[in-house]
C-alpha cells in the first residue's frame, strides 16, 4: 500500500528527501516545508516519483 516518493525543492529543483505515503488515504501530492542544503534555507518541498 505504501509507495516510495521523493521530495524536490520548489526553489532550486534539487531532490533532497525520500519518504513513503499511503496512496489510498493521501490522494493529493505531499508538500512540506523542509531545509534545503543547496538553498541553505527552509523551502517548500513537493512530491515527485522515485
Amino acid at each position: 500500500m505504501r509507495d516510495l516518493v521523493g521530495l524536490i525543492c520548489d526553489r532550486c529543483k534539487q531532490k533532497n528527501y525520500t519518504t513513503t505515503k499511503n496512496k489510498k488515504r493521501t490522494t493529493d501530492k505531499l508538500e512540506f516545508k523542509k531545509f534545503c542544503r543547496t538553498c541553505r534555507s527552509h523551502a517548500l518541498h513537493k512530491e515527485i516519483r522515485v
